[in-house]
């Protein structure tokens, strides 16, 4: 599942991060503290691995 926003990409890097050790847990902020609990590390390979040319910064409703 490719990620939707630059911003959806960007927490999905920082939540893979911490899920591999790189960075502390604590200093996570908003969902990507939910998507380490919530998300596996192959999920989070994919949406950290989407391109963020072309898409917006944040997906309105």
């Amino acid at each position: 599942m490719p990620a939707k926003s630059k911003a959806q990409q960007k927490a999905a890097g920082a939540a893979l991060s911490a899920k591999r050790g790189e960075t502390a847990k604590s200093a996570l902020k908003g969902a990507s503290r939910e998507m380490v609990d919530s998300m596996s590390e192959k999920q989070l390979e994919k949406l950290a691995a989407t391109k963020r040319k072309g898409k917006p910064e944040h997906v309105k409703s």
